[in-house]
């Protein structure tokens, strides 16, 4: 799989994001939306920030599972309950994406929601990879 990262300069540089993700390979996963569920089916971190990373480890798990790699990433939505606390804790969220997926920033969007499935749940990840 090839993926390439298309930021043009007319647009606003984009931090933590990449404006277009052009992918070609022979194999798209979809990624179901994960939520800060632990092993037993319970949200796990009472914070928007450990419950991202939580959400992310999801994902990621999901991801690994269906033979794919953080950089196979070409889509990942996130949708949150307040996106001024999301916006508030961007560094810290930037800082974790980071450390558990690299540098090879998908196409991304964050989005506001008045809930998620789980009263609990503060953030929820989905998205799309492209495999070899």
């Amino acid at each position: 799989m090839t993926t390439e990262r298309v930021n043009p300069p007319g647009l606003a540089p984009p931090a933590g994001f990449s404006h277009a993700v052009v992918a070609s390979g022979s194999r798209v996963v979809f990624l179901a939306g994960q939520t800060a569920l632990d092993g037993d089916g319970k949200v796990a971190g009472a914070t928007l920030t450990e419950q991202f990373e939580r959400a992310l480890v999801n994902l990621l798990a999901a991801l690994t599972a269906a033979g794919g790699t953080p950089s196979d990433l070409a889509r990942v939505t996130v949708y949150a309950t307040d996106v001024a606390e999301y916006r508030a804790h961007a560094p810290e969220l930037g800082r974790l994406w980071r450390r558990l997926a690299g540098r090879h920033y998908p196409a991304m969007a964050v989005v506001e929601v008045v809930r998620l499935w789980d009263e609990e749940a503060l953030v929820e990840l989905d998205g799309f990879a492209v495999l070899p």
